[in-house]
């Protein structure tokens, strides 16, 4: 039987559904939400979406709602994405979809010891496995993607607070600028990556081996060579090109990655170089050096 959903907009209220990968912060983000003033509520039962959206639309007292659907739901699931654009006509209705990497998911679920909501009957590994291939198709429906594998709890409710607070600025982008070794694997969750490996190598200075890049004299070394201020000067123009079109695509965070062989000179020389310079351009950056003490 067909889910009857109103067919014209109602009101001026905002409806926000998170959905996602199981440990991957909807409870911070629904909080974050209600802390704002959005009347929130944890795993509303897909049948019952409509009658609150319908309620949310026209009620006086609930300006905004958010509301958290995953995959506890079960089979009922598969019923979202239809409803969810039948949704959007009724009233503003955004969806937004949280992840996190596979190591990241896999980590926080030891540290919290609790099961999956898909089951005890197989590995926390396989459940993560499926529930992504549950989740895909409403992941393309999503309006806003994170993931919040680098995000801590307060940072991820930071993010949500400007993405969705009175007088939030949509242009603001919280841009991670990350050294690593090749040594060790390129960052998964890379947006930008850029080779530093032809740069003049401070390991094979004695004195210099055992420093890293945020070493003064480490630094001025590298710096000496002509092709690394060159290099920076054109990353740094490159950049200043990119980040104005990735805001205006609604992009909320960009990895810039930096890697050399071992992750401790050139790589962290240049990260914290770049991130210093976008700073000075009124942009909101963060430094994080992977591989630096491996």
């Amino acid at each position: 039987m067909a889910t009857k959903i109103p067919a014209k907009k109602v009101g001026r209220s905002e409806l926000v559904i998170i959905t996602g990968m199981s440990g991957s912060g909807k409870g911070t983000v629904l909080k974050a939400l209600e802390d704002l003033g959005y009347y929130a509520v944890d795993n509303l039962p897909i049948e019952l979406i409509p009658k609150f959206a319908e309620l949310t639309g026209s009620s006086p007292q609930i300006a905004s709602a958010a509301l958290v659907v995953d995959v506890r739901e079960g089979e009922a699931l598969r019923r979202f994405p239809a409803m969810y654009q039948q949704l959007q006509k009724a009233l503003p209705t955004r969806l937004v979809y949280l992840e996190a990497d596979d190591p990241v998911l896999l980590r926080r679920f030891s540290e919290t010891r609790r099961p999956h909501p898909l089951g005890t009957d197989r590995s926390v590994a396989s459940s993560v496995k499926e529930e992504r291939r549950l989740l895909e198709p409403i992941r393309g429906l999503a309006d806003l993607v994170l993931n919040t594998s680098k995000f801590n709890v307060h940072e991820l409710r930071e993010l949500i607070g400007e993405k969705f607070g009175a007088g939030r600025d949509e242009s603001q982008i919280l841009i991670y600028v990350t050294s690593f070794g090749y040594r060790h694997g390129i960052p998964s969750d890379s947006d930008l990556v850029f080779d530093v490996r032809f740069l003049p190598n401070p390991n094979y200075i004695p004195q210099y081996k055992d420093l890293t890049g945020k070493n003064a004299e480490v630094a001025k070394y590298i710096r000496s060579f002509p092709q690394t201020n060159e290099f920076m000067d054109r990353i740094s123009d490159l950049l200043g090109y990119l980040l104005p079109h990735y805001i205006e695509e609604g992009k909320s965070y960009l990895t810039i990655s930096f890697g050399c062989t071992g992750g401790h000179h050139r790589s962290v020389m240049m990260g914290e170089e770049i991130r210093k310079r976008l700073t000075k351009l009124g942009y909101r950056v963060k430094g994080l050096h992977r591989d630096i003490r491996k």
